[in-house]
């Protein structure tokens, strides 16, 4: 999970904030978790340069190859143009869209051969909960185009309410899509040792570490991590929202996984998911 500086964040996040009711985020806030996060990139970075080049630069300097982007805007078609190399294109789906939510993947895995279609149920207006049956076009299109579903799990940041993300929701969504390939965001919070259950019982089920500093990854994962669940944890970033990759890199060696398990994290793991060998 990797973006590029907004040049003006409040109209970048208003998605979020047109149905958040919290006077400080309205007011107070140009990033809409700036209270979880002690620094927010994006509001330190040269708003004059290229956005796609600051995002390259910080990838070279901490050593990653690929990004996974959006391709909903301006600067991450730029990107995939540009630097077809370094960048994997995903794109957002919306359920409250119905049958136009579905032409619009159809139309971007064609043109653009997107790997993913990323979902955040607190953040669609009107909320659409992770197994509502507005979701199911759009897991079955995801499983018909055999690409991945990427959604934000557990306790949201955004002041917004919680219950289309609880993680139990996901269960009756594996049992109705077995093929589907469905990788969780956010950290599914405060239900991580629920999430390393479903992962047992579900072999499409897969957890990223994205939105979280490496110090702060849940004991459950990564003990899941260095047992059975080697295969299930991906390395998930923030940038340049609520996490630096220099903050992020710094920390990963604190990281207690085992040694066979970095490649599988770091790499593998994703590019089976993503389907990069094709």
């Amino acid at each position: 999970m990797i973006g590029f500086p907004a040049l003006d964040m409040v109209a970048q996040y208003s998605h979020i904030t047109s149905h958040v009711k919290d006077r400080q985020t309205l007011e107070e806030f140009e990033f809409p978790v700036e209270y979880i996060f002690k620094d927010v990139p994006d509001k330190a970075i040269d708003k004059h340069r290229d956005p796609v080049a600051v995002t390259l630069e910080a990838m070279d300097r901490c050593g990653v190859a690929k990004g996974m982007i959006g391709v909903d805007g301006e600067e991450g078609l730029k990107a995939l143009v540009e630097h077809p190399d370094r960048f994997i294109a995903s794109i957002q789906g919306d359920p409250n869209e119905g049958v136009d939510g579905i032409r619009k993947i159809v139309a971007a895995k064609e043109q653009w051969d997107i790997r993913a279609v990323t979902l955040f149920p607190v953040g669609y207006n009107p909320q659409v909960p992770i197994n509502d049956k507005k979701m199911y076009p759009i897991y079955a299109k995801c499983a018909e185009l055999d690409i991945a579903v990427f959604c934000c799990a557990g306790v949201p940041g955004p002041r917004l309410p919680m219950a289309p993300q609880h993680v139990e929701l996901i269960d009756e969504v594996m049992y109705d899509f077995p093929e589907l390939t469905f990788v969780t965001r956010h950290g599914c919070e405060p239900w991580a040792d629920l999430a390393v259950k479903l992962m047992l019982k579900w072999p499409g089920l897969h957890y990223s570490t994205s939105a979280f500093a490496p110090k702060h990854y849940p004991k459950a994962i990564i003990d899941y991590a260095n047992t059975r669940g080697a295969d299930k944890i991906i390395y998930g970033g923030y940038f340049p929202m609520g996490l630096s990759l220099d903050r992020i890199f710094s920390e990963l060696p604190n990281v207690p996984l085992k040694d066979e398990v970095w490649p599988k994290f770091l790499h593998e793991n994703a590019a089976r998911v993503l389907k990069l060998d094709r």
